[in-house]
């Protein structure tokens, strides 16, 4: 992989939670992808939980801002360092996250598997 195909995937990761797309966050991966949130917890497996998760996600956010900066794409995953800022709702308060995510991706660019650690301030 290329950091070309990575900025891709990595626009319309940040696409989907911005527009709060559950659909367009699940097609990014494929149909058994393992997807980490934190390096605790056990792993979301498949579309379907992915699905689940970035329906819950968003729906306590507003006016959501993703950023990132590629630290090093190559053999089929790309790390990089990602910053998201967001409304919480109902509270109103801002919310920012500074995190960094590993994905692994397939020959057609959607991810096999995905981790992230991150920490958030409110």
């Amino acid at each position: 992989m290329d950091s070309e195909v990575f900025d891709r995937w990595l626009d319309a990761y940040g696409r989907a939670w911005e527009t709060k797309d559950p659909e367009a966050a699940a097609d990014l991966f494929v149909e058994d992808a393992t997807y980490y949130e934190t390096p605790f917890d056990e792993p979301m497996r498949g579309r379907a939980e992915v699905v689940e998760y970035w329906s819950g996600v968003p729906r306590s956010q507003d006016e959501i801002r993703f950023s990132y900066e590629i630290l090093t794409a190559s053999a089929g995953e790309g790390i990089a360092h990602w910053d998201a800022n967001f409304v919480r709702l109902p509270t109103g308060t801002p919310v920012e996250i500074d995190g960094v995510l590993l994905a692994k991706l397939d020959a057609d660019g959607r991810c096999t598997e995905f981790r992230e650690w991150w920490h958030k301030q409110e």
